[in-house]
């Protein structure tokens, strides 16, 4: 059973909410627009997998997608989690082209592709972390000690990939390509065949790892070291992205394209969601999209579809469905 569906990666989204929102002369604009990219391809090679994971019983699989779990100021962001009673499993997917090596006696992870060699972080350290977290969250919250595994999964079909060094045994059942994951949950059945997590237990951790799931927004602005400062406010045209918008007969007009849009704004709420705060002001949107008029901006966030508390000045609104 889907408990989070897949949905585009907070991450993702805000890394796009900071590209639209920042300089194309700042000095992690580039950075940042790489890892967009990286990111992208990751999550076409999560979606990817689901021809696999419709295969799981239902009943038993308990399937979270896309969890962003806080670590003190870090985040802990997991792609697929599947709980069982019997086990839980990480899942890490990496969707990358080449001839990928996992060196375990440097603990490095090397792309080569088109004569191009590139390092990334090592997968099996980061999944090894993942499942430390969960373990003590696990304890934490009084759970039995259900065992936790994890799997490297590629998704690129086109990928090839080798395991060196003298701990290679140690890691080879742990990476697999996505044709061979059921294989490999299967071995995971065989070996944990007793139940540790009743029913309430499942229902229970499934409920707490939803209510645990946060934005990861200020991580992502600590690790670029961005601050509210460096964001570029205004509203952006939707047909040719230029910024900032005026209004003109009731409507937002770019004086770039010569075009109107009536809803514009909304995606300048969408990013100041993702990269500033989950609520927002009257006030506040005015300074963000560069509005004069109090009572403009308030129309324009009653009609869109925001709840809010409070009245007069006091009234603050947020999104009824934001992402997770």
């Amino acid at each position: 059973m889907i408990i989070k569906e897949r949905s585009i990666p907070l991450k993702l989204l805000i890394l796009q909410a900071l590209l639209r929102s920042l300089l194309l002369s700042h000095e992690k604009y580039q950075q940042i627009s790489e890892e967009v990219g990286r990111r992208s391809a990751g999550y076409q090679g999560e979606k990817s997998l689901d021809y696999y994971y419709r295969s799981l019983p239902q009943q038993k699989y308990m399937i979270l997608h896309d969890l962003n779990l806080p670590d003190g100021d870090y985040n802990c962001q997991i792609d697929t989690f599947l709980l069982t009673p019997e086990f839980g499993l990480i899942i890490d997917v990496k969707n990358m082209a080449g001839k990928l090596t996992f060196d375990t006696d440097n603990e490095q992870f090397i792309q080569n592709n088109n004569d191009k060699e590139k390092g990334y972080d090592y997968p099996i350290a980061q999944a090894e972390r993942h499942r430390k977290y969960i373990q003590e969250l696990l304890r934490a919250h009084h759970f039995p000690p259900v065992p936790i595994e994890y799997l490297v999964v590629i998704s690129n079909s086109y990928a090839s990939y080798i395991i060196t060094g003298k701990n290679s045994y140690k890691v080879k059942p742990r990476i697999c390509k996505a044709d061979v994951m059921l294989n490999r949950i299967e071995q995971l059945e065989k070996t944990f065949t007793e139940p540790i997590l009743n029913k309430k237990d499942l229902r229970k951790l499934g409920r707490l790892l939803l209510k645990m799931n946060t934005p990861p927004t200020i991580q992502i602005l600590k690790k670029y070291g961005i601050q509210k400062s460096d964001l570029l406010t205004g509203v952006h045209c939707p047909f040719c992205k230029h910024l900032h918008l005026i209004r003109k007969k009731q409507q937002w007009y770019c004086t770039s394209c010569d075009t109107y849009s009536k809803d514009a704004h909304i995606q300048a709420l969408m990013d100041y969601f993702l990269l500033v705060d989950l609520k927002i002001t009257n006030m506040e949107f005015r300074e963000f999209v560069r509005l004069s008029s109090i009572h403009i901006a308030g129309r324009l966030l009653l009609s869109a579809n925001l709840d809010y508390t409070g009245k007069n000045k006091k009234r603050v609104y947020f999104m009824k469905d934001f992402p997770t």
